[in-house]
């Protein structure tokens, strides 16, 4: 299941910048624990997936688990060996664009442990750095 958009208004879009603080999706909204990015950067639809399933297969079935960000972005790429020109390439993947402070997964219903061991398996299939956030601990 790769996470993309069902219809877009336009197929193909510029790549533009990703600087500054996210405004929102900066706190806890149904979880206990998150993931929360300290930097700004594109995250995959792979990467997102890859992360689904690390997640899933550490929690077996206990608990609760959000993902807060949704690929939106077409990001385009010509094939090998094609000379320039003849217009912009076709869609390769999508993106989420996150900026810092965006809380990315929240989990409910485990431990603090048991999570913190979960949000660092999703760490790691992330391209940005991220840390651990809990409602308790402000």
């Amino acid at each position: 299941m790769v996470l993309m958009p069902r219809r877009v208004k336009y197929r193909k879009s510029q790549r533009g910048k990703c600087r500054g603080l996210s405004t929102r999706g900066d706190r806890l909204a149904f979880g206990e624990f998150g993931l929360k990015a300290i930097e700004n950067g594109l995250v995959k639809n792979t990467q997102l997936e890859a992360a689904r399933v690390a997640v899933a297969r550490k929690l077996r079935g206990a608990g609760k688990f959000w993902i807060k960000i949704f690929p939106h972005k077409p990001i385009t790429k010509k094939p090998a060996e094609v000379r320039m020109g003849k217009g912009k390439g076709d869609i390769d993947h999508w993106v989420c664009v996150v900026k810092r402070g965006r809380v990315l997964f929240e989990l409910g219903g485990v431990l603090e442990e048991y999570a913190k061991q979960c949000f660092r398996l999703v760490a790691f299939k992330l391209p940005i750095k991220t840390k651990f956030v809990s409602r308790f601990h402000k």
